[in-house]
Parts: C-alpha cells; sequence; structure tokens
C-alpha cells in the first residue's frame, strides 16, 4: 500500500518572490512549469524508445510519443558528480573544475597499481558561487523543488548525505527534503517483502514527495527536479514478478545473464517511478503548461547493462559512457513523435530552461534548446567537449580490462582523456602517451574505425581545437608523475 502524500502538502507550501525585472512572458501564466527528471546511470539503449529488445518502460516510451525524443543526446561527464555540477550551472566540468565524484576527504587519487599520470586532486563541494538553475528560476517569480540524489558535497554524516552547507537549499532551491525513497541504499541488512502480485511496486516516499509537490495548489510557476536514485547500484529489487517476467524473457545464453534480469526489473522501476510523477501533472490538470525534460546523468554500468551498439561505457568518453536519453516533452512546442539527431548536452539544459522562463542565461556554456523544440530539424555550429582527467576504476584498475569494448560486460580501464564532437566527427585524446583516436560517428556509432591515419588534417585540427577550449576553460590536466 503506498505511503500517502497528503502529510507532505503543508510543508512543501513555501513562496517565492518575482524578480525585479519584466522578463518575456510577465504573467506567470505564460511561464511554463518545468519537471527536470534525472535517472541515474541509465544507458542511451536501456529504453524501449531506443531500440532495447526487452525492457518494458511504457511510461518513457509514452513520453517520448507525445513529444521529442533526441537521439544524440549526450551527459556532461561519464561520471555522476561531475555530469550534475555541469548540468546544474551549465558550464564544462573541465571549467569547473569538477571532473570526478566527490568523496568523504579532499585529496590526491589513489590506485592498486602505479601510474605514469598523476590526476588533479579531488574537488568535493559544488562553490556556493557557482549559479544554478533553480538560482536563475527564483529571480524569474519560480517556486523551486528538489528531491532524491543530489551527490554534490562532501558526503555528510553517511554516504550520499546533504550537506548543511553546500546542500540543495543552499545552491537556490527552495524546497528541498532529503529521502532516498525505496531504493535499496536504504535497506541495510534487511530485505524488504517480496511482492508477488503483477503489477504492484513499493512504495516510494521520494516520489510521493515529487507528486504533491507537483499538485500543491500555487500562483507561481514551478521547477521541479525529480533526481532518482535509479537505476544506480546495488541492483536489486523486492518485485518477485518483475524477476520472474524477465527470467522468462532474457535468453539463457546471456552475458552475466542474472545481473541483466534484475537491472531489467530495475529499469521498469525506474519508468514506474517516472509514469507516477507524469500522471500526477496530468490529474493536476497541468500537462499542457510544463516543460517536461527526461535525461540520465552518464552512460550505464557495464556489468548490468548493454551499452550497445556504442562502444563503452559509464566512465569514459566512448559513446557508451557519455550518450545517454534524453527525452522532451511541452505540448504546443514539441512535435508529437518527433526525433531529432542535433547533438545536445546536460549543460545546453540551464539557458534553455532560463530562456523559456523569460529571462537570459549568462556565462555559460551551453545554449538554450528551445528553437530545436519548434524545428528538430536546425543546427548549431558548435562543438561539444568533455574531460576526465582521472583514472577508473579505483578499486581493481590493475585487474581490470586493458580495451574497452562493445558489450564486454566487465570493468575496463579508463585513463585521463578528454573528448571533442563537431558535427558527426569526435576526436578522443589520451594524456599518456598523447595518442588520438578520431571516428565519423555517423555509421560508426560504436567507435570502431579510427580514421587518425587516413585523416590526419582532421585530427590535427580537432586536437588543437580540444586544446584551445580546454585553455580557455582553464581545465585541470593530470600531471607526470
Amino acid at each position: 500500500m503506498r505511503v500517502s502524500i497528503l502529510i507532505f502538502v503543508t510543508c512543501l507550501c513555501v513562496s517565492v518572490g518575482v524578480g525585479a525585472g519584466a522578463p518575456r512572458g510577465s504573467h506567470a501564466a505564460d511561464k511554463p512549469n518545468i519537471l527536470f527528471i534525472l535517472a541515474d546511470d541509465l544507458a542511451w539503449s536501456d529504453l524501449r524508445c531506443y531500440g532495447h529488445p526487452w525492457h518494458d518502460t511504457p511510461h518513457l516510451d509514452a513520453l517520448a510519443r507525445q513529444g521529442v525524443r533526441f537521439t544524440d543526446g549526450y551527459a556532461p561527464a561519464p561520471i555522476c558528480s561531475a555530469s550534475r555540477a555541469g548540468t546544474l550551472t551549465g558550464r564544462t566540468p573541465a571549467r569547473l573544475h569538477f571532473e570526478f565524484v566527490t568523496k568523504d576527504t579532499a585529496g590526491d587519487q589513489h590506485l592498486d597499481q602505479d601510474t605514469p599520470l598523476r590526476a588533479p586532486p579531488y574537488t568535493i563541494d559544488l562553490p556556493l558561487e557557482e549559479k544554478t538553475i533553480p538560482e536563475y528560476l527564483n529571480a524569474l517569480g519560480y517556486e523551486t523543488g528538489f528531491f532524491g540524489k543530489w551527490h554534490l558535497n562532501k558526503h555528510y554524516q553517511r554516504y550520499l548525505g546533504w550537506s548543511p552547507t553546500h546542500g540543495p537549499k543552499q545552491q537556490g532551491f527552495t524546497v528541498a527534503v532529503e529521502d532516498f525513497g525505496s531504493h535499496p541504499y536504504v535497506w541495510g541488512k534487511r530485505d524488504p517483502e517480496p511482492i508477488d502480485t503483477p503489477g504492484v511496486f513499493p512504495a516510494d516516499t521520494m516520489i510521493d514527495r515529487c507528486v504533491a509537490f507537483v499538485q500543491q495548489q500555487r500562483g507561481t510557476p514551478f521547477f521541479l527536479m525529480a533526481s532518482q536514485f535509479y537505476v544506480h547500484t546495488p541492483v536489486r529489487t523486492p518485485c518477485r514478478w518483475l524477476i520472474k517476467k524477465y527470467e522468462a524473457r532474457i535468453p539463457a545464453d546471456s552475458p552475466n545473464r542474472d545481473q541483466r534480469v534484475t537491472y531489467a526489473a530495475f529499469v521498469e522501476q525506474l519508468d514506474h517511478h517516472v509514469g507516477r510523477i507524469l500522471d500526477a501533472l496530468d490529474e493536476a490538470g497541468l500537462r499542457d503548461r510544463t516543460l517536461v525534460v527526461f535525461t540520465s546523468d552518464n552512460g550505464g554500468h557495464p556489468e548490468y547493462t548493454a551499452n550497445g551498439p556504442l562502444r563503452g561505457s559509464k566512465w569514459n568518453t566512448y559513446e557508451g559512457g557519455i550518450r545517454v536519453p534524453f527525452i522532451v516533452r511541452w505540448p504546443g512546442h514539441t512535435a508529437a513523435g518527433s526525433t531529432c539527431a542535433e547533438p545536445v548536452v546536460g549543460y545546453d539544459l540551464l539557458p534553455t530552461f532560463v530562456d523559456v522562463a523569460g529571462g537570459a542565461a549568462t556565462d555559460v556554456d551551453g545554449v538554450s534548446l528551445a528553437p530545436l523544440f519548434d524545428d528538430p530539424t536546425r543546427h548549431f555550429d558548435r562543438a561539444l567537449v568533455w574531460h576526465f582527467p582521472y583514472y577508473h576504476p579505483e578499486c581493481g584498475y590493475r585487474d581490470a580490462l586493458k580495451d574497452v569494448g562493445v558489450d564486454d560486460f566487465a570493468l575496463s580501464k579508463t585513463t585521463p582523456q578528454s573528448a571533442i564532437r563537431r558535427g558527426d566527427d569526435k576526436l578522443i585524446y589520451f594524456y599518456e602517451d598523447h595518442h588520438v583516436e578520431l571516428y565519423h560517428l555517423s555509421g560508426d556509432t560504436a567507435e570502431q574505425h579510427d580514421l587518425r591515419e587516413t585523416q590526419p588534417k582532421l585530427a590535427q585540427e580537432l586536437t588543437d581545437e580540444l586544446q584551445s577550449r580546454l585553455k580557455l576553460m582553464d581545465a585541470r590536466l593530470p600531471v607526470r608523475r
């Protein structure tokens, strides 16, 4: 039985003053509500609407049918904290000097194997001087709410604990409640009661809070960031009916079959949670007045999901690590069932949200995607940049695979690297030996055909542009030991 959401409503009633200026759309009714749903570790290929042959994701598939599905959507980084920092600020992790995940303490990276390079010291808090999405939207008359995974401060008291000095409220959110919901993070040593009834999912208080926030009566538009914990490890579920369903569906000879069965159930749980929030919008009569964006913070975990046809996975800058689902629905602005092949990235969301709210973002690396909503065939003349000056995995690096493959279902060695995409051309620069790899993604999304020797001029041009952009961003680089 679901936990009642009524107990949350009174604590969510927070008023926000309208900014002093006269932004485009001066009446609250002219400004859309904005619902931003961020998944954790969801691979580009995990949803049925992105071609997965087994996973059932009816709510997200319906969202794609009702709006625009971006085929070339990207995360700002191949790892959690850095990606979230880039998305919330509209700036690249290279510029932020926030390129890895938060830690308990600051310091240097240490592995179980000697490496030729030393990575930059860890950044453990998103600096308060960085201007975030809610800080912009507060000034434009929005009530801003955050529920779910933060991961932008030093772990406080426990893993992922919100900091009292650098948590969501200190970064601009007017409403924020810390809650793990039903994710296995809260299970401890005692598993919940198994669920055998088809169609029944565990209660989730974090989603209850999102539903209450959406349905609250207010005279101002809202921005809600529903930051999911799913589908991050530990991958476990009490829904035995889902396990049975996918045991019957996934072929017996599939690599890592047991993990993939449980993961498939986990993905469907995520879809269910998203569906509850979208249903809340409909029940409140807000669908037509709400811009909805769904995406993921990085690619999928290689031991649980097939990132193919993309190469690589979470933690590296091959497509499998950075290309993610990216779905937008805004009735009256996005054509139902449309697709867009223009490369877009998470750090575009701040300028997009501020634009549709009637403001203008400054000193950001992203661009507003609003023109693509009306015309998904438009083209932006720009390059996208990723910067990961670290090694991974930190534990087990010595035993990880040397080569990064496609659907190899194993951890591989990630060395310090940066990448740039301009048009369909993508170059990856590796700092240990300064070699590059060049791919033309049109027709080679698996990055199997390295063109650096057959197109040396293009490789040099992209290398020069990447290094120039990183220099302008004052990017931190790994150094020789």
